[in-house]
């Protein structure tokens, strides 16, 4: 099957009016350990003319081997990029939405230290809710699209940024904490890691707020 190649057709019609585009995408939102990342990629209209990376998809649809690569290359052709981060013991406190909001909140604030000023752009967010607005980032613009990361060149590039610095992240933790497996899962609710929990119990890493020996298989 033919994976579509995502576009630049949206981001160059929103800077027809805006002098930025900054595209948000989340990664680690279903899993059981680990933080919560979320990628911000900044496209302005000289970079919207330029080609598009070779392999840049949505990170799902990148190999894993490849994705450290399409990563560095996506990294290269933004104007800018951030990872902003909520921790597991966040998303306890204040649960999967909010915190999803504090780790976008996050990485705008990493682009606005390094001369961005997400006022002036319209924040693209992959997905069809505003997560950011009510963690509150008031001020901001904000247009969720439904398959950004899909088929929008700049969600692409924020997702598969963002992957590739959680799953760096996730294969630190397994060094910590190697009975969890999470060098190959990543802290999601493969087979593997739920044994481990039975076996184990959760540790500091985990979201112990989550039913997570009942929670399904997530690939």
């Amino acid at each position: 099957m033919t994976v579509a190649e995502p576009r630049l057709t949206l981001e160059r019609r929103l800077l027809r009016e805006h002098a930025l585009v900054i595209a948000c995408d989340e990664v680690g939102r279903g899993a059981l350990a680990g933080p919560v990342a979320v990628g911000a990629a900044v496209i302005d209209a000289p970079r919207s003319r330029k080609h598009i990376p070779q392999g840049l998809r949505d990170s799902k649809l990148v190999p894993e081997l490849r994705r450290a690569d399409v990563a560095a290359r996506a990294a290269a052709w933004v104007s800018a990029s951030a990872v902003g981060w909520a921790s597991s013991a966040e998303i306890d406190e204040i649960g999967i939405m909010r915190a999803l909001g504090l780790a976008a909140i996050r990485a705008l604030a990493d682009l606005r230290a390094h001369g961005v000023v997400p006022e002036d752009a319209i924040v693209l967010l992959d997905g069809n809710y505003d997560y950011i607005t009510p963690a509150g980032g008031t001020g901001l613009r904000i247009t969720p699209v439904i398959k950004a990361d899909r088929d929008c060149a700049s969600a692409a590039a924020a997702s598969v940024i963002a992957k590739v610095a959680r799953d760096a992240l996730m294969t630190e933790l397994h060094d910590e904490l190697p009975a969890y497996n999470w060098a190959r899962n990543k802290g999601y609710a493969s087979p593997d890691h739920r044994d481990a929990i039975r076996e184990h119990g959760i540790s500091a890493h985990h979201r112990a707020s989550w039913s997570i020996a009942e929670s399904p298989t997530l690939f």
